[in-house]
């Protein structure tokens, strides 16, 4: 199972990015009162953590400010639910609503195994 990190204050955020130099890390943006953003965060919870990256969790609703400013920092359009994959502080990859699958994660990772044996 995946360790979940609850993503909450913006010194959270500039410490991913930070990490993001030395593994990937992956934000999942969600609203609690949204039922297809429930079955995505049932679905995501399900993966097994064999990735080796960082996975944080915000709580949209309650951390709106903090999710503008992850909107902002990476140039991406909110949604909700949303993934991003950051990786050498920048969102090499994002996705929302149902698009958000294993398979979708599965060809993240293979990109970035890829651009690691350049």
């Amino acid at each position: 199972m995946i360790t979940w990190h609850e993503l909450s204050e913006e010194s959270q955020l500039n410490h991913l990015i930070q990490a993001s130099y030395l593994r990937p890390q992956l934000i999942f943006k969600h609203s609690v009162r949204c039922g297809t953003s429930a079955m995505i965060e049932h679905r995501l919870h399900q993966l097994s953590d064999d990735l080796g990256w960082d996975w944080y969790q915000l709580d949209l609703i309650r951390y709106r400010s903090l999710s503008d400013a992850i909107a902002s920092r990476f140039k991406v359009w909110h949604e909700s639910p949303q993934v991003l994959v950051i990786d050498q502080g920048a969102c090499t990859a994002h996705t929302s609503h149902s698009a958000i699958s294993s398979g979708w994660l599965e060809v993240q990772v293979s990109k970035l195994q890829k651009q690691g044996e350049v």
